[in-house]
Order: structure tokens, then C-alpha cells, then sequence
């Protein structure tokens, strides 16, 4: 589902000089639906980077990427906007939303972006919000006034609301107490569960250990 082929990036940092940092070469891995696959390698080994490639966020120097039957690499904005939407779900470390939107309406939004019912894209959002413990008298709030762990598990709920095909998941467990944890956890084993592909980063190696299938080390990819 996920399929990674000699990948390359490099960082042109041109308020000093153009100077050129070469931070990936080679990079090749896959990961297949009902898998989830590990990213480790030390802190600045590129995991954050070689996630925000696949997603589109940052564009490769070389190689390629393929979400099913779509090519990222080259993908046009309009192609990676349906790619999100319908296929690849992403969970970042940091909520970015458009502030005073309720946070019951922020975690239905990528339901209605695929014309699901107002109302069963709010049932989904409430079952969720639930099971991340999220008080009921906060779900009219705006996110943007929530502590982090509460932040946190508005975008896991956001990330998991729509049944992705393809989930990429940075860091899903920190900031969140053991409960809350055990949710996160249970939710990525439900979507394997489904056939959802999904490429993680996780320091907590107790949910490493739980949730992935095999680890690939990105230090491998190091130029």
C-alpha cells in the first residue's frame, strides 16, 4: 500500500549561502495493508522528514512514492489534495486548526470532505471523542484553547474518524497518561485489523512493541 523507492532529500538553506545538506539517499521500504511499520534511528536521522515526503509536504530531490496506485513524487496539488482525503490519513505531533471551529466539528471535517451525513460524521466525531476521553462540555470549544494531551487526542480522533487506507502516525502516544495511551494503541490495532497500512514513529517502545510488525531503521538511508 505504501511503496518507497530510492528517495532522496536535501535541504537548500538559502539565508546562508545556498549551502546544500543532504539529509536522505536511498531510501526504499513498503508497507503492506494490515502492517504497521516502525521508523527509529537517533534524533535527527530523518524519520520526521522521510514522513512529510509521503504526505507531500516536503518534495523529495529523487526516487519515488506510491500510496496505492498514486504517485506522490510529481503528484499535482488537486492529486494530492483526493490522496488525502480519501486515502492517506496523517497524525502529526502538533493540531492545526482554523481557530473557533468546535472541536466536534474539527474531528468530523475529513467525513464531510467526502460528502458523508452531518449527522453520521458527528456520531463518528462524539464516538470518538468519547473513547479518547474527551469531556462532553468541551466539544463546542475550540481546540486551539485545549492543554497538549487534550490537543493531542482531538487530532488522533480527527486522524482516525475516516477509515484510511494509509496512516501515518508521528508520535501518536506522547503527551497522553497510560488510559489514553491504551486507546491510541487499540485504535492503530483496529485499523490493521481493516487493512489499514500504517508507517509510525514511536520513542515508546512498549507501543513499538505492541502495535508494530517490524521496525526499519531510518539511519540505513543516512547519504
Amino acid at each position: 500500500m505504501i511503496q518507497i523507492e530510492n528517495l532522496s532529500k536535501s535541504f537548500t538553506l538559502h539565508n546562508q549561502g545556498g549551502a546544500v545538506i543532504p539529509v536522505m539517499c536511498g531510501a526504499t521500504l513498503t508497507v503492506e495493508p494490515g502492517e504497521c511499520v516502525g521508523l527509529i534511528g537517533q534524533s535527527g536521522a530523518g524519520k520526521s522528514t522521510l514522513m512529510r515526503m509521503i504526505y507531500g509536504n516536503y518534495l523529495a530531490a529523487g526516487g519515488q512514492i506510491r500510496i496505492g496506485n498514486v504517485g506522490v513524487v510529481g503528484a499535482t496539488p488537486r492529486e494530492l489534495i483526493r490522496l488525502r482525503r480519501e486515502t492517506l490519513g496523517y497524525v502529526s505531533q502538533f493540531l492545526r486548526v482554523v481557530p473557533r471551529v468546535p472541536t466536534v466539528d474539527v474531528v468530523a471535517d475529513p467525513l464531510l470532505q467526502l460528502g458523508v451525513s452531518e449527522r453520521q460524521a458527528r456520531c463518528r466525531a462524539e464516538e470518538l471523542l468519547k473513547r479518547l476521553n474527551i469531556p462532553e462540555r468541551l466539544w463546542s470549544l475550540s481546540p486551539t484553547t485545549f492543554s497538549g494531551g487534550e490537543q493531542q487526542r482531538v487530532n488522533i480522533a480527527r486522524g482516525f474518524a475516516h477509515p484510511y487506507p494509509a496512516l501515518l502516525l508521528d508520535e501518536p502516544t506522547a503527551s497522553l497518561d497510560a488510559a489514553n495511551r491504551k486507546v491510541v494503541l487499540t485504535l492503530i490495532e483496529e485499523a490493521k485489523s481493516r487493512g489499514a497500512a500504517v508507517l509510525g514513529i514511536f520513542h515508546d517502545q512498549s507501543a513499538r512493541d505492541q502495535v508494530c510488525d517490524r521496525l526499519v531503521d531510518v539511519t540505513a538511508f543516512a547519504p
